[in-house]
């Protein structure tokens, strides 16, 4: 099991939710 590939598309995903999570928060705020 390669853990770079799989590691950097959970990486991906977590830090693209994040941005939402920042979006939402700067639309509310």
């Amino acid at each position: 099991m390669s853990a770079g590939c799989g590691g950097g598309f959970a990486l991906i995903v977590v830090l693209f939710i994040l941005l939402i999570i920042v979006g939402c928060a700067c639309l509310f705020y």
